[in-house]
């Protein structure tokens, strides 16, 4: 695979797991958890189980996701008989009925079809003696924690139990209360911050002219692939459909679309087919993009953790990003609740010689009112704010 030397989590989490002890990880994207995990339950299960059932089964909260891991696992494990499965909504039973039928040693799964092929009597998870629960905080968004639940008790309580997660909310800390035993905690890097690779800056406009300042700067910018985020599908597609009227090669990711439209647009952006993909928050979890150039925020993330998540698809292994988010004055409160979360300022930059509707964009913080964070003034910076007609 070309590695030569473990990153940070993997260099902790696999001692932990290869002696059987209960794990929970967390790390900023793009450090290598995949490989933290799976590696070492590679190591442990070593050759193909005379069962023919599951002895791993690693949940994912989206397809895009367990794909991932899935095609990782498959590399991974290349010189070995072990059999590894995928299933996931979006696509017929078939298929995945019969994959489960000739026997599998590792089980990579969304919840819901998971439950689905359960109740089917496809397969059956009393053979599982690891158990990887990824991206959990995700899965919590997502409203998976009850589905995850339910798949937990059809699994032994003699198995270990692999936990990774960005952030640690209350519910998810009970979850791992009920789900882990005596489990050590792996924190990699400060969860609140962005990347250090990543460099990032806010641009103030108004959000009628939001579009025009993202095609000024996708025009001054030297990118090599942009991953554009919205809010909504709808203004996804929206700004897609311009973006190609504008001649951009362009691919969407959200939700809405088949799995096969997913596929192809995540396979057609990695190989530059598309210079630029526009995606729902579907796309700032996990997701293995390799040479995203910039990423830039169409829509302020309505929560601050999303932000780091956004901007972390690039400056990823080390190398060097730039992330430009776009803000309107409705957006303000969220923007300093994303600095807040961050801990620091983020610098607001102005386009020169853009058209800008109000002359008011920049002006100096001692005549206009002042950014707090985290109940503190700002020293330096300049304030947005909007002039009246």
């Amino acid at each position: 695979m070309g590695f030569v030397e473990p990153t940070p989590i993997q260099l902790r989490a696999f001692p932990i797991v290869l002696a059987g002890k209960d794990l929970i990880g967390t790390a900023q994207t793009g450090t290598g958890k995949t490989a933290a995990f799976a590696l070492p339950i590679l190591t442990l299960l070593a050759k193909h189980g005379v069962r023919q059932r599951p002895e791993c089964l690693v949940l994912e909260p989206t397809r895009e996701l367990a794909a991932q891991v899935e095609t990782a696992f498959r590399d991974y494990g290349r010189f070995t008989d072990l059999r590894v499965a995928l299933v996931h909504g979006g696509v017929g039973y078939g298929k995945q009925r019969e994959e489960l039928k000739r026997g599998v040693d590792v089980l990579v799964a969304t919840p819901g079809r998971l439950l689905d092929l359960l109740e089917q009597r496809a397969t059956t998870l009393q053979s599982v003696k690891i158990l990887v629960l990824d991206e959990v905080d995700r899965m919590l968004d997502m409203g998976f924690l009850p589905d995850v639940r339910r798949i937990v008790e059809k699994i032994s309580t003699d198995r270990q139990t692999l936990l990774f997660s960005a952030t640690l909310p209350p519910e998810i800390e009970r979850l791992a209360a009920w789900v882990l035993r005596d489990p050590v905690l792996v924190e990699i890097g400060v969860r609140r911050s962005p990347a250090e690779t990543v460099t990032h800056a806010v641009y103030p406009v108004a959000a009628e002219q939001k579009f025009d300042l993202l095609m000024a700067l996708l025009g001054r910018t030297n990118f090599d692939s942009v991953l554009i985020f919205c809010r909504t599908k709808i203004n996804a597609d929206r700004v897609a459909h311009s973006l190609k009227h504008a001649k951009h090669a362009v691919a969407v990711l959200h939700s809405n679309r088949t799995q096969r439209e997913r596929i192809e647009a995540l396979d057609g952006f990695k190989s530059g087919k598309y210079e630029v993909m526009v995606a729902t928050d579907i796309a700032s979890r996990g997701l293995d993009i390799a040479g995203v150039s910039h990423v830039i925020n169409y829509d302020v993330p309505e929560h601050p953790e999303d932000y780091v998540h956004r901007i972390g698809r690039t400056g990823r292994a080390q190398n060097v990003g730039d992330a430009f988010t776009l803000m309107s004055g409705e957006e303000l409160p969220a923007v300093q609740a994303i600095e807040h979360f961050i801990g620091q300022k983020i610098p607001r930059l102005k386009l020169e010689n853009f058209p800008y509707l109000f002359t008011a964009l920049f002006e100096p913080e001692s005549s206009v009112r002042k950014f707090h964070i985290g109940g503190t003034r700002a020293r330096r910076g300049y304030s947005f704010s909007r002039r009246r007609r």
